[in-house]
């Protein structure tokens, strides 16, 4: 099951960055007439399919069970993806992308909750080892789109982010269990789990978590959007910037390896404090210009603190509600912290277009994740174990 899970994420990040693969040609393609502003709104259509998905997907996962729901989404997403290969426009196609999101929003709350309730422990290392799926996707499609695009062309890279589900979904048919019970009288039971975040004590936990959401995705797509820009702004050449970007996501896979275990030790509660600690003061360091290989152990080192920051946030998350619940709170985190991610991008180009990013861009992005640290105190001092 937590193999089938990981599978599933890693696909999820293939087809949430294969648009940035495929960018460049779409922007050279003359009768698509694409500018940079429409990709824009493009980009954003997807992301807001996936935050309408995420919001929507917990609370039908927690009503009517987590194994047809996962083959839902994985069907659906794969589908959209494959029309996005046979687009004939900007507008079919940023159409079809937000239709995917719908389907790749929910993927993350229905595999963190499996993978969890699975494990039955209090720890992280189950939603940190599932999201290290994400980044391999992520990376094969950035392998993919150098070896594909020149020889076939960017509709084939949608053609094989679909062609896995061909195999995964009779997989997930086959071998994924039903962690949660669905009959009609137990489900009738649970009434609606949208109202538990909001109850019994829930309320000031989820407005914790949901800020801390927020700032959390925030960072990452902020960071991963401009920090070869604010490089470049200190002073450093394009190709050495383009190197800390990637030493910036191998400290992200780092730091999921090594936050599963930080957790699994002193508790998801006292790990994510720990970790948006470091991430405030290790962006701020990176506003001091370093030498030779000191700029990269400094970027390596707040990729290892920022990116997997918002995942042990997620792995809280799963361990603090009740069964009956939990995908819906994964859902409702994942889904607000969405808008954050459309706001990093937008952060970092209001202080290059200000011309402040360097130093201060660091300086913003230290704040955030001290924000963050402070709303996540709000959200309960101990975490339960995921139980049925």
């Amino acid at each position: 099951m937590a193999a089938l899970c990981w599978a599933v994420v890693a696909l999820e990040g293939y087809d949430l960055v294969v648009l940035g693969v495929v960018l460049p040609e779409l922007l050279d393609d003359p009768s698509w007439g694409l500018d940079p502003a429409t990709a824009s709104v493009i980009s954003s259509a997807g992301l807001v399919g996936v935050m309408i998905g995420a919001l929507g997907v917990g609370p039908l996962t927690d009503r009517f069970g987590r194994r047809t729901m996962m083959i839902g989404t994985v069907t659906m997403f794969s589908v959209l993806t494959l029309l996005c290969a046979v687009a004939t426009g900007p507008l079919v196609f940023g159409v079809l992308r937000f239709l995917a999101g719908l389907g790749l929003g929910g993927v993350l709350p229905v595999s963190i909750a499996m993978v969890n309730e699975a494990k039955r422990t209090a720890g992280g290392s189950a939603t940190t080892t599932l999201m290290t799926g994400y980044h391999a996707g992520a990376v094969l499609t950035a392998l993919l789109g150098i070896v594909v695009i020149p020889a076939l062309s960017w509709r084939a890279m949608f053609v094989i982010g679909a062609l896995p589900a061909v195999v995964l979904v009779p997989l997930l048919a086959k071998r994924l269990p039903e962690s949660m019970p669905i009959t009609p009288e137990q489900r009738a039971a649970r009434g609606n789990p949208l109202s538990t975040l909001v109850r019994g004590g829930y309320l000031r936990s989820s407005l914790a978590f949901w800020v801390t959401s927020f700032m959390g995705l925030l960072l990452v797509y902020g960071l991963n959007t401009w920090l070869p820009e604010i490089m470049r702004e200190a002073g450093y050449e394009l190709g050495a910037a383009l190197a800390l970007l990637l030493t910036l996501n191998v400290g992200a896979v780092l730091g999921l390896l090594l936050a599963g275990r930080v957790s699994d030790r002193i508790g998801v509660r006292n790990c994510v404090l720990i970790w948006f600690g470091a991430a405030a003061v290790f962006l701020a360091l990176l506003s001091v210009k370093l030498p030779g290989f000191g700029v990269y152990v400094s970027v390596l080192l707040a990729g290892v603190f920022v990116f997997s920051s918002q995942v042990v946030v997620y792995a809280y998350v799963s361990h603090h509600y009740p069964a009956q619940a939990r995908a819906t709170a994964l859902g409702a985190s994942s889904g607000i912290g969405r808008l954050g991610a459309i706001s990093g991008p937008l952060l970092g180009g209001a202080l290059l277009s200000a011309g402040l990013a360097y130093p201060w861009g660091f300086y913003a992005f230290a704040a955030v994740a001290l924000v963050a640290l402070v709303a996540i105190t709000f959200a309960g001092k101990t975490a339960e174990p995921a139980r049925d």
